[in-house]
């Protein structure tokens, strides 16, 4: 099946999520994994609406709006106004938002993510991306990080058979997708290795190619996401199932009306939800609440992994597998920066801002290679449900209407959009 195409404009609204989760099912239900080319002063609590509204007049863009029934899209959101976001610390004033030590700073890493060696993570992409490498290198430079290059081999760019080549041709929705993932994998562990499966045809043969790499890698980043299906249980036995390597997927874009997408809901991930982060003067220096447009909820066709059970007796509502498990920044308006110089997703070519709950997945990866200690749990997302205390607890906020209210709202202890919370140090990874 197509993971995407220059076809329907989706309005993800409960009713479309509707019709795509009954068209995109296919014959005893298809998977949704390929796909061919083709301000600061924000308010901290935003309706999901709103999020919508801020697509539809072209303040936020949206790169994978295009889908055909059913698939599964990258989760990305750019700020057409980057003026209106926090500007970068260590840039100049032309660089706007939050760059690497904004980021490491506002989740306590900033002494590990300079000293740790930290381990490899894979990002997987749709399409290529002829300038990747060289606007990593104008985004390091930037923001003071060691080089990271095919030359020095800390870089590793390969198709979907994990080969050097031939690489996939453009596809423009994914261009600052892929921007943002190595970025972000930068700015969280400077000293990852970092490896991108650029696939042509299934971002699931990207997942089984990262799976074999040597050396493994000890995360593996998923940006993306589409409408859950009835049989999502076999790609959770055969794609998912790498024990030890921390598989990271975003919750999706828009709100809780939306509905939850996979892989975000296999019980194999860490699912990462999204906040809105600000600039602050408490202790900690930075406040967050729940990013409307964060994806949550319970899933239809996910068990319960085990060490969710307990939570979810408690709280009642649920009875699959629960998302978010984590959260990180995912609000475009205070978003991060970004370099991307190829034309075509959207915004001027150069220093962008982006947002999504596309920022997360590839963050949390390198925050776990960062920790380094993915591989004592079978599924590692298990480890931050051990250690909620080492998350910072997400109280406010909300991506939308729904009962029992901790699926679509801020509270103590866990909630849907943001999990248990995000990164405070290493100690939940």
């Amino acid at each position: 099946m197509r993971f995407y195409g220059p076809g329907v404009r989706a309005a993800f609204t409960a009713v479309a999520i509707a019709v795509l989760a009954a068209g995109c099912a296919g014959p005893q239900g298809s998977s949704p994994a390929s796909f061919v080319s083709s301000p600061q002063g924000i308010a901290s609590v935003e309706s999901a609406a709103s999020v919508q509204e801020q697509i539809d007049n072209g303040s936020l863009i949206d790169p994978c709006h295009n889908l055909t029934f059913g698939q599964a899209r990258c989760m990305s959101l750019g700020l057409r106004n980057t003026a209106a976001a926090p500007q970068a610390k260590g840039a100049d004033a032309s660089v706007r938002g939050f760059g690497p030590a904004d980021l490491q700073a506002a989740y306590n890493i900033v002494n590990t993510a300079k000293n740790n060696p930290g381990g490899t993570v894979a990002v997987i992409e749709a399409g290529g991306n002829p300038k990747l490498e060289s606007d990593l290198k104008v985004y390091r430079k930037q923001f003071g990080l060691p080089p990271c290059t095919s030359v020095n081999k800390c870089l590793r760019i390969l198709n979907q058979r994990g080969s050097k080549g031939p690489l996939p041709p453009v596809e423009n929705s994914w261009l600052a997708e892929q921007s943002l993932d190595v970025d972000m994998v930068s700015a969280n562990c400077p000293n990852c290795k970092i490896v991108v499966i650029q696939c042509s045809t299934n971002l699931y043969t990207g997942i089984q190619a990262a799976s074999r790499l040597t050396p493994a890698p000890v995360a593996i980043s998923n940006s993306w996401g589409g409408a859950e299906y009835p049989n999502q249980y076999r790609a959770d036995l055969s794609i998912f199932n790498h024990p030890g390597v921390a598989i990271t997927a975003s919750t999706g874009d828009h709100g809780y009306s939306a509905g939850l997408i996979f892989p975000s809901t296999s019980p194999n991930v860490t699912a990462i939800g999204g906040t809105s982060l600000f600039k602050a003067t408490n202790s900690r220096g930075y406040t967050e609440s729940v990013w409307a447009g964060a994806g949550s909820g319970c899933s239809s066709y996910s068990k319960t992994p085990k060490w969710q059970k307990a939570t979810e007796q408690q709280l009642g509502g649920c009875s699959n597998k629960l998302a978010a498990d984590v959260s990180y920044i995912g609000n475009p308006n205070t978003g991060v920066a970004v370099y991307e110089s190829t034309p075509g997703d959207g915004l001027p070519p150069g220093w962008q801002v982006w947002g999504g709950t596309s920022t997360g997945a590839p963050a949390i990866a390198a925050i776990y290679a960062l920790a380094g200690d993915a591989s004592k749990f079978k599924i590692p997302a298990e480890k931050a449900w051990e250690n909620t205390g080492d998350l910072n607890d997400i109280t406010s906020g909300s991506n939308g209407t729904c009962s029992p209210d901790y699926l679509c709202t801020g509270e103590v202890g866990y909630d849907g959009p943001t999990g248990w919370g995000t990164p405070n140090g290493l100690g939940a990874f």
